[in-house]
């Protein structure tokens, strides 16, 4: 079993599993991880940042938190109260044996591909059923056993199915085993200047299965979603890292400053060059 234990951030971690406790007034992180995250607040609160989109957590708050993106996490204490926080996280191994096992007729067809990073759900007895049965694993004398760990992330998964048609494609996204991964190429190479057609091949795929694969994951065009991904990098640049435009907007792939700086403040609604002030 896979038990790790942080004294800085008491953090117990079962193989998918994370149970925090922060007995300080909080902690702050970025949150950047290839896999998606179902997170449950136990205690305290939970601030969640995307750009300018904030999401609140409080006790009793669950909320999906989609893979692959740059998030601000505040885990703070309320009150009395410590912040207590559990995650189940869904490698890709278990989301394809999931998916193997499924009756694919009970699949939902045409389901339109949400672009949203974190989804706050509405509470339900299945989710609380997951996360609080999780509560007694706080005591690091307790540990779950592998079979409880593997049934807890199946339960995750129903619960969120159950909950909205929307999650099928995100969960189930990941491409054919012989393909290379769409996401994970558009992610390590948005700042190429590729074709679609460039892009198409390097992915083991004809243009014509490329952007149907890729309607999968986004309801964005392709161009669309590759202008977005090099926005936000920028804006991470320009807002944490403290960078200058004229040295962000190559970085990213933009090719001219004028057409940068005009996509960036329709993005964002104001210019880059006063992202610092």
């Amino acid at each position: 079993m896979n038990v790790q234990q942080e004294e800085k951030h008491d953090t117990l971690s079962y193989s998918g599993i994370f149970l925090s406790c922060f007995s300080e007034y909080g902690a702050h992180c970025v949150h950047s991880k290839p896999e998606h995250v179902l997170v449950y607040i136990y205690s305290g609160e939970q601030i969640v940042i995307d750009r300018n989109k904030k999401t609140v957590l409080k006790a009793g708050e669950c909320a999906f938190i989609r893979r692959d993106n740059r998030l601000q996490m505040f885990k703070n204490s309320k009150g009395a109260d410590f912040y207590k926080g559990i995650s189940l996280t869904f490698q890709r191994n278990v989301l394809r044996e999931f998916y193997s096992k499924m009756n694919k007729a009970h699949i939902p067809k045409d389901v339109p591909v949400s672009d949203k990073k974190v989804f706050k759900l509405k509470p339900s007895p299945a989710i609380e059923s997951v996360f609080q049965s999780l509560t007694p694993y706080f005591d690091s004398n307790v540990k779950p056993t592998e079979g409880v760990i593997h049934l807890k992330l199946l339960e995750g998964m129903y619960a969120l199915l159950n909950s909205s048609e929307e999650f099928y494609p995100i969960l189930f996204d990941f491409a054919d085993p012989w393909k290379i991964d769409l996401l994970e190429f558009l992610n390590e190479n948005y700042m190429q200047e590729l074709s679609m057609e460039q892009i198409a091949a390097f992915t083991g795929r004809s243009l014509a299965t490329f952007k149907r694969d890729f309607k999968k994951i986004s309801s964005l065009t392709p161009q669309k979603w590759l202008i977005n991904k090099r926005l936000e990098m920028a804006y991470i640049q320009l807002k944490e890292e403290k960078k200058k435009v004229q040295e962000v907007y190559t970085e990213v792939g933009f090719k001219n400053l004028s057409h940068f700086s005009t996509a960036f403040k329709k993005q964002y609604g104001i210019p880059p060059t006063e992202i610092h002030q």
